[in-house]
Formats: structure tokens, C-alpha cells, sequence
């Protein structure tokens, strides 16, 4: 009896402070961004008017949240179907081929990920400076006229996306690296002796045994990347030019924080709560599959 009540005394010790926290920087910060949601507020006074639902009536006619809407899929698109795809492969290639230097380059594609956004975004936005920049200077070489990477609406997106793409595949091939390293070197042994090429052994035993770390993985990207894109937005175009790089959380940052809107701000902000795990929920039927046992 004293045991059973001094192993109840430490679970309790080990539990009640992680969801006392758990409770006061979780689950009361998102039920009052619910709740401010309902009012019309500008963040800074005491009058606050009650409002319910007219915030998010007002975000369907609001032709700049759709535009971010549509600029955090597109990124959302671009840059986990690359960035999952180069990471498989990448993991493939120095796991499964005997090349010279793995560990080496294993730390090079590791590198991007331990330095910050600030960091990488002054790295590309030097690379895609329009006098400069490596691109533009390359280009010069063939005779060519500067393309102007940061400030041209049509490929701007695509200049943030491949900046999110440089930081983000070392984490994932290293994480896909350690699932290939437990496939059985057996299976690929008799596949090879039943006259299997590289290519299917790739999709029919390695990506079979590693699904349920690409499940994880890719939910996990999936809602990451609504936070590492503002994190790029805001370092390398604060959502310009004209709203071309505005994302969810940039133009919620704005209408909360600058444009005095705290209320419209939390609307955004319930939107993007439901998005995510609106998007998990489908990412995660549509990859559902039977577990590989061995």
C-alpha cells in the first residue's frame, strides 16, 4: 500500500507540472485567440465590441487573406513534395551506395538545419541580390539580363520555397537515413538475386518499410511549414512585393500587431488552427496504410 501510494506521489510529481504548463501556455492562450476572435478590438484600449461571427464573414470578402491562403498552399505543395522527394533520394543514395566521403556529406546537408532562418534568408537574399547576387552574375556570364529574384511576382514564391527547401532537407534525410539503416540487408539480397533493379528495391522495399516515418514526417512538415514560411516571409520580403509572399501567419501578424485589428488578427488565427489540423487529419487518411512487420 505505502509503495503503490509513493509511486502515485512521483507519477503526480512528474505529470502535474508538465500540465499545469501544458494548461497555461496551450490551452488558455487558444481558447481566448476563440474567444477574441468574437470581438472587434484594436489591441491597445479597453473598449472591446462584441461581434461574434463578423470577423469571418468579413475574411471571405477579403481579398488579401485569400491570396495568403493561396500563397501557404502553394509553398505548403512546392516545398513538401521536393523536400520529402530530394530527402528520400539524398537518404537513398549515402545509405544503400558505397560512395567516398559519406559522412561528410551527411554533414554537409545537416548543416542548413542548425543555422537559423535570419541567417539562411541573408544568405539567399545575397544570392538573389539583383546587382550582386551569384545568380544574377552567373546569368551576366551568358549575356543575360538580371532577374530580379525578390521583386518579380511571378518567381518570387518560388525564390522563397527554394530557400525553405535548402534548410529543411538535411533534418529529414538524416531521419530517413536512420529507418533505411534498420531494412533487413537480407530483403534487398534475395530481391537482387530475383533480378530486381536499384529502382525497385527503392519503391518496393525501402519506401514500404520507412512509410510510417514518411507518415510522421510529412504530417509533421506539413503543419512546420506554416510557421517556417513566415519566418522566411518575414526575413526576405515582409510580404511583398504587393502581397506576392503574404502567408497566413504574416498577414495575420499585420492585422493583429500593426493594422490595430487584434479581433480580425484571431479570426486569422482560428482559420489557420482549423487548417492545420483540418490538413492533418487528411494527410494522415490519405498515407493510412497496413504496418510492415518483420
Amino acid at each position: 500500500m505505502k509503495k503503490g501510494r509513493r509511486r502515485a506521489g512521483f507519477l503526480a510529481m512528474c505529470v502535474v507540472p508538465a500540465t499545469v504548463l501544458f494548461i497555461i501556455f496551450m490551452i488558455i492562450p487558444t481558447f481566448n485567440v476563440f474567444r477574441m476572435s468574437l470581438y472587434k478590438w484594436g489591441g491597445y484600449s479597453n473598449k472591446k465590441t462584441f461581434v461574434g461571427l463578423e470577423n469571418f464573414a468579413k475574411l471571405m470578402d477579403d481579398s488579401k487573406f485569400l491570396q495568403s491562403f493561396q500563397n501557404t498552399l502553394l509553398l505548403i505543395v512546392i516545398v513538401t513534395v521536393v523536400t520529402m522527394g530530394l530527402a528520400l533520394i539524398f537518404a537513398a543514395i549515402l545509405t544503400r551506395e558505397k560512395i567516398k566521403g559519406q559522412n561528410f556529406f551527411r554533414v554537409v546537408f545537416y548543416i542548413p538545419n542548425i543555422l537559423s532562418v535570419v541567417i539562411i534568408s541573408a544568405i539567399f537574399s545575397a544570392i538573389y541580390d539583383a546587382n550582386n547576387g551569384m545568380l544574377n552574375s552567373i546569368i551576366s556570364i551568358f549575356k543575360g539580363d538580371p532577374v530580379y529574384w525578390l521583386g518579380d511576382q511571378k518567381i518570387v514564391i518560388f525564390s522563397l520555397a527554394a530557400a525553405m527547401i535548402w534548410q529543411a532537407i538535411g533534418y529529414y534525410m538524416v531521419m530517413y537515413m536512420a529507418s533505411m539503416a534498420s531494412v533487413p540487408v537480407s530483403l534487398y539480397e534475395s530481391s537482387a538475386l530475383d533480378g530486381a533493379t536499384k529502382m525497385q528495391q527503392f519503391f518496393q522495399i525501402t519506401l514500404p518499410m520507412i512509410w510510417t516515418n514518411i507518415r510522421t514526417t510529412l504530417t509533421f512538415f506539413i503543419i512546420s511549414s506554416i510557421n517556417l514560411s513566415f519566418l522566411f516571409v518575414k526575413a526576405m520580403t515582409s510580404g511583398g512585393p504587393d502581397g506576392s509572399t503574404e502567408v497566413f501567419l504574416s498577414y495575420m501578424y499585420k492585422q493583429a500587431y500593426t493594422n490595430s485589428s487584434y479581433g480580425y488578427g484571431m479570426a486569422i488565427g482560428v482559420i489557420i488552427f482549423i487548417f492545420s489540423f483540418g490538413l492533418s487529419a487528411i494527410v494522415n487518411f490519405i498515407t493510412k496504410r497496413e504496418a510492415i512487420d518483420l
